[in-house]
This record gives structure tokens, C-alpha cells and sequence, in this order.
């Protein structure tokens, strides 16, 4: 629905064009499950109700369902108290009308709201509230109600005159307000609309024609009387030449309570990512000056080989995970929500995702979602070649269907339910062979052509080796055992949830960083899985708030709207546990070793001469050896590769650091274990290789 332009002759301003009402389906907070237009007995024509707008895939799956209204607004006519389709009668004895009638007062308990459409914009019904502002809300009520104590609910307190108890008043009357710019001084001809505002009212109309606004109209909740009232509305243009066309969107942005900054949240959640950055900072910081100062002022060997802190697991730290299978799954799905996520923004920013095009974000999810399986297959593929997976076939298809698949039927499930309610937004079957399709059909072979390219490559190679025997794990403190750290990670990053994305990402990364510090420094080289869950618990506290504010704040009845509730909020706690997961992961997997030297082999002329390792403990040292004696070969010093593998026994047998070998032995193997400047051995070890 694109925006018009209104044409009318400048003498006489004779109407040139009709202004197009559209009316969507009703939604209520109290209820969850929306209903079309027409379900509540309104006025509807029924001979243009298949004249629909085309919709997108977005504004389905949203529930929108936009129809034509029988409103006949001309532009620049002004009508007055105009009847919309004669006198609706409810007799409580016809089951069809009763029921017709109990299903209107229902929506007036829960609150419905109406979303009307005029020039692709919404039409308010704007109010006074706190501190002189108006607020204007896309959407107005169905009516509101009286209760038997005589306490008006929701819109009843805006007029004295809705009071009497145990009463359903009901807005059968509208006011509409359409501001437009004639287009004078302006480059476009003709006209264009800049708001469509209305106003709701009871009215029990004495006789057509005639709208008195100190009689309104109340249904009584408990009696069984026979029902007459009508539909009516009145249209004033309002000329407003002062405010630009391209700006019409400002005034119900601006009125919204939630577009406020709340400058002591965002303070807090600074000081938050400020304290987390800081402590991640200074840690890092001064393990590495301490690093390199301890390697500069090294006296002995033994200094030099002594180890402390979490170098003491780094044989073990890169140990494949338990259930490597299930991890890379979850980080490959994580990485393409994240790319989804953050390629969706991009796009927010750039405009191209406007109010005004209704169902765009929704729909650009999902063809990005569907989209960016190859990465996800990639990422998948790549990292469980890495920790040792060959099960590549059984590693494809989880990625492509374990996630999407536990959405995809709690999804179907939901709608199940829709379905069984009437409600509009119960997806049309076409719909869901639409989404079958491009799950299918696209997402699917793109994960496994991702898959293909992350099995070619080689595995991530990391910078220490594996040692084959496991490292036995001390006893930890409290807040280094699982669990706790876990809990203990999420809370931060919670605090910062409803606030930017940047904080969120920054809060995200450092908690789960900080602790993955303290668990490695207290030997505990278990870090996959504990990274990965750690910040995704800040999940588990979304959907613990979820369920404070369902109990708190929301007044949702039926099993119905109850199930609906936590079904959506199951589906966005997981997407948001495996966002933040794979997101932390990215920033935690190489954490301990950019603050040291590697091991490394330089090759001079194609020959080693130099082995630098900066964790020499007994099998560092053993593998520094291993690597030289598979290095020599059978063109090496027979004697020398002797004595590597008598080293060797001696290591493994005394649990002896390099250092405490003897001289002669170090002698001839001292540019390879120690980390001395590796110019002074270069041309001695050159020689002895060439000999």
C-alpha cells in the first residue's frame, strides 16, 4: 500500500480522489490470540472483503490480515455522524446473535484493539498523559468496561459518564482527523496526507444522523435484553502546510513512552561494561607484563622451566570436548543467528526496513535466516573435524534440522492451537508449505555446501598439542566448580539485556572471558562446554523475567493464551542462548595463549634450527625432543638420536623438567630448550644439522 497523492481543483476544490480506510485484525495483551475484523460482527463489505491487499510473507506470519472497511471518506469532504451499515440488533434468544454478542463483550473485557490503516500509516487515537504530553497509540479499543463495584478498567476513565456498574460500553462512534499538506511551495504536485488521527465514543444514537455525546451506549453485563445500536463516524481534514510529509512518522515515534532514553539504566549498564573491561584488562594485562618480565630476569633453568597458572594445563586445554557433536551443532546454528542478526540490522540502518513497509523485517529473517546456512554448515563442519568428529554425514544433518526442527514444531504447535481459537494469526497452510520449501529446498543444501567446504579444509590447528594422558583436574573452590560459574555468568550480561546491543555483546564477552580465566588459572581445562553455556545463561534469567512478568504484569486468561505466551518465549530464550553462546565463543577460544610466546619451528635454508618453547614442562619438553628426533630421521646423528630418546625415558620415567638434564645433554640441545635468542644457535645448529 503505497502513498497516494490527492488531486483537486484550485477553484472550487472538487474531490479528485477517494482516501482508502483498511482495517487489520484485532490483538489484546490480555488475551495474546488475535482475531480478524470481521469476527467481532463489525461492519464489512462483503462483496470487496476478497479485494484484499496482497500480503508478504512477513505480515502473515505476524498475523496481519489487512481488508478493506465500508468507511466512505472523500478527500477534503467532512462528514457528520455518518451511519456505516444500518442498526445492529442482538437478541439474546437467537443463539447465533448471542453468541455474536457474548464474543463483542469478551473483546471489550480483554481489552481488543483496532488497527486501522489510512495512506499506509496507522490511525492514532492520541490522549493526554503525565507531564502535559500526549501519547498517541497506533490502535484504540473495542470499548471498555464497568465492574460490578463500579471501578472503570482501561479507557472508562477518560469520560465521568461511563460509570454505572457491570456495564460493557461499547465505542461505536469514531471522530477521524486527517491532517494533509496541499502541497504549495513544495516541488510535488497535487496533495499528501500527514496523520490520521481518531477518537473513540459511546453514543446511543436517538435517531440517525444525530450523535449526542452525553449518551453512551452501555451493554448491561448480566441482563438478557434485545440490543439496537449503530455504527458512525464523522471525518474533518485539517490543513497543515507547516509539517513535512517526509517527517509524518516523527509524531508517533516521538509520543511513545518507551522511545524515552532512560539515561540511569544506560548509566548502569556502562558502569557495568566498564567494571567487566576494566577487570579483563588489567588481568590480561599483567599476566603478560609479568610474563615477560619473569622471562627477562630468569636465572637458572629451573626458573625458566617452572610453571605456573593456567600454563600448567596447556597440554590438555585444547582436549576435544565431551559431546563435540552437539557443540558443533549449536555453534554453527549460533553463527548463522548471528549473522542473520547483524546482517538485519544493517539493513535496519540503511532504511531499507521502515515502519512503512509492513512485514519487511519479519520477512527479510527469514530469507536471511534460510539464506546463511552455509556458514552455519561451515562453521559445523569445521569445528567438529577439529575435535577429532568423522560422523560428518550425521554432523550435516543436525545442523540442518535440530534447531529449525524443535522451532519449527513448537511453531506448528502454536498454530495447531490458533487454528482451534479462529484466531487470524493461525498460518494458512500454503504458508507453511511455503517455509517447508525454503527449509528444504534452500536451507538445507546450503548447509551441506557449507559442510562440504568446512570438511575440505584442514582442521583449526592449535598452538600447543594434546598431551594423550589426561591432566587430573585439582579440587575446586566454589566459584571455579560448573555450576556456579555458569549461574554466576549470565547475571551480568542480564543486566544489560534490555538496554543497546552494544552493551549486551560487550557484557556478554567479558563475563564469560573473566570466568573461563579463573577456571583455567585453578587447572581446570574443561572450558568448551562451561564458555559455551556460561553466557548463554543470561537465557535461562530472560525467560525466568519472562515468567516474573507473565505472573506480575500481565492479566492473560486461558490455557490458550497461556500456552501461546511461553511457547513464543521458549522459542526466543533458545534463539537467544545459542546467540550469545556462539558469540562469546568467538571472543574466548584463543584467550590464554595471545598473552605468550608459541611453539614455533624456524626453518633456515630448509633446515630446522631453532625449537622455541615458552611452557617447558616435562612433556613439553618431551615434545619438543619428539619433534626434533621426528625431525632428523634416519639422516640424523645416530648417536644424537640416541640420547633424544634416552631423554626421553628419563623424563617420562623421573618426571623431570628439561632443565634438570645434564649440561653435556643441554649442551648440544640448548638452542632447543631454552629461550635464549635464537640469532646466538642458528649458525651452530646449521653446522651440526649439515654434518
Amino acid at each position: 500500500m503505497d502513498h497516494t497523492k490527492y488531486w483537486f481543483l484550485s477553484s472550487s476544490l472538487s474531490l479528485q480522489s477517494k482516501v482508502e480506510l483498511f482495517v487489520n485484525r484485532l490483538d489484546s495483551v490480555e488475551s495474546i490470540i488475535p482475531y480478524e475484523y470481521d469476527r467481532f460482527d463489525f461492519c464489512v463489505p462483503t462483496e470487496e472483503w476478497a479485494k484484499s491487499p496482497t500480503e508478504n510473507l512477513g505480515q502473515v506470519l505476524f498475523g496481519d490480515r489487512i481488508r478493506p472497511s465500508m468507511y466512505n471518506i472523500s478527500f477534503l469532504k467532512d462528514e457528520k455522524c455518518k451511519d456505516l451499515c444500518g442498526a445492529k440488533s442482538y437478541d439474546p434468544t437467537n443463539a447465533d446473535q448471542s453468541k455474536n454478542l457474548n464474543f463483542l463483550k469478551r473483546g471489550v473485557l480483554q481489552n481488543y484493539q483496532h488497527h486501522w490503516i489510512i495512506d499506509n500509516m496507522p490511525v492514532t487515537w492520541c490522549y493526554d498523559v503525565e507531564g502535559d504530553r500526549k501519547y498517541c497509540n497506533p490502535g484504540f479499543p473495542v470499548g471498555c468496561y464497568v465492574t460490578k463495584k463500579g471501578t472503570p478498567k482501561d479507557a472508562c476513565v477518560i469520560n465521568p459518564l461511563y460509570n454505572e456498574k457491570d456495564t460493557y460500553y461499547l465505542f461505536n462512534h469514531v471522530d477521524i482527523f486527517i491532517s494533509y499538506n496541499d502541497g504549495e511551495g513544495e516541488n510535488w504536485p497535487g496533495a499528501r496526507l500527514l496523520s490520521a488521527k481518531l477518537e473513540p465514543k459511546s453514543i446511543n444514537h436517538p435517531k440517525p444522523g444525530e450523535c449526542p455525546e452525553d449518551r453512551p451506549l452501555g451493554l448491561p453485563g448480566s441482563k438478557a435484553d434485545k440490543v439496537h445500536f449503530n455504527y458512525t463516524y464523522s471525518v474533518e481534514f485539517v490543513l497543515q502546510n507547516g509539517h513535512k510529509w517526509a517527517s509524518r512518522w516523527d509524531y508517533i515515534l516521538d509520543s511513545m513512552p518507551h522511545t524515552n532514553i532512560q539515561w540511569f539504566s544506560i548509566m548502569n549498564s556502562l558502569v557495568i561494561v566498564l567494571f567487566l573491561s576494566g577487570m579483563v584488562a588489567m588481568i590480561l594485562l599483567r599476566t603478560l607484563h609479568k610474563d615477560i618480565a619473569r622471562y627477562n630476569q630468569m636465572e637458572s633453568a629451573e626458573e625458566a622451566q617452572e610453571e605456573f597458572g593456567w600454563k600448567l594445563v596447556h597440554g590438555d586445554v585444547f582436549r576435544p570436548p565431551r559431546k563435540g557433536m552437539l557443540l558443533s551443532v549449536f555453534l554453527g546454528t549460533g553463527c548463522q543467528i548471528i549473522s542473520m542478526t547483524v546482517t538485519t540490522l544493517i539493513f535496519a540502518c540503511l532504511g531499507f526496513l521502515s515502519p512503512a513497509n509492513r512485514g519487511a523485517l519479519m520477512t527479510c529473517v527469514i530469507i536471511l535466516y534460510v539464506c546463511l546456512g552455509t556458514p552455519a554448515g561451515y562453521v559445523s563442519a569445521r569445528m567438529y573435524k577439529t575435535f577429532g568428529g568423522e560422523r560428518w554425514k550425521t554432523n550435516v544433518l543436525m545442523t540442518s534440522f535440530l534447531v529449525q526442527g524443535v522451532v519449527f514444531g513448537v511453531f506448528f504447535m502454536m498454530n495447531l492451537v490458533l487454528w482451534v481459537e479462529g484466531s487470524s494469526a493461525a498460518i494458512p497452510f500454503s504458508t507453511l508449505i511455503a517455509l517447508l520449501a525454503l527449509w528444504f529446498c534452500v536451507s538445507v543444501p546450503l548447509t551441506f555446501i557449507g559442510a562440504y567446504f568446512g570438511f575440505k579444509k584442514r582442521p583449526i590447528e592449535h598452538p600447543v598439542r594434546t598431551n594423550q594422558i589426561p591432566r587430573q583436574i585439582p579440587e575446586q573452590s566454589f566459584y571455579t566448580k560448573p555450576l556456579p560459574g555458569i549461574i554466576m555468568g549470565g547475571v551480568l550480561p542480564f543486566g544489560c539485556i534490555f538496554i543497546q546491543l552494544f552493551f549486551i555483546l560487550n557484557s556478554i564477552c567479558e563475563a564469560t572471558i573473566l570466568l573461563c580465566y579463573f577456571h583455567l588459572c585453578a587447572e581446570d581445562y574443561h572450558w568448551w562446554w562451561r564458555s559455551f553455556l556460561t553466557s548463554g545463561f543470561t537465557a535461562f534469567y530472560f525467560f525466568i523475567y519472562s515468567v516474573h512478568y507473565f505472573v506480575s504484569k500481565l492479566a492473560i486468561e486461558g490455557m490458550a493464551s497461556t500456552f501461546l505466551y511461553f511457547g513464543y518465549t521458549f522459542i526466543m530464550v533458545l534463539l537467544f542462548f545459542l546467540f550469545t553462546d556462539n558469540d562469546a565463543k568467538l571472543n574466548i577460544s584463543t584467550l590464554p595463549y595471545e598473552a605468550s610466546p608459541q611453539n614455533r619451528l624456524i626453518i633456515h635454508n630448509g633446515k630446522i634450527v631453532y625449537l622455541q618453547h615458552a611452557m617447558m614442562s616435562p612433556q613439553g619438553c618431551a615434545r619438543s625432543l619428539n619433534l626434533l628426533h621426528m625431525h632428523l630421521g634416519d639422516k640424523g646423528e645416530l648417536r644424537l638420536r640416541k640420547r633424544i630418546l634416552i631423554r626421553l625415558e628419563k623424563i617420562e620415567d623421573l618426571n623431570m623438567p628439561c632443565g634438570k638434564l645434564d649440561k653435556r645433554f643441554m649442551s648440544r640441545l640448548r638452542g632447543y630448550c631454552t629461550l635464549s635468542s635464537c640469532i646466538e644457535h642458528v649458525d651452530k645448529i646449521a653446522r651440526a644439522e649439515e654434518t
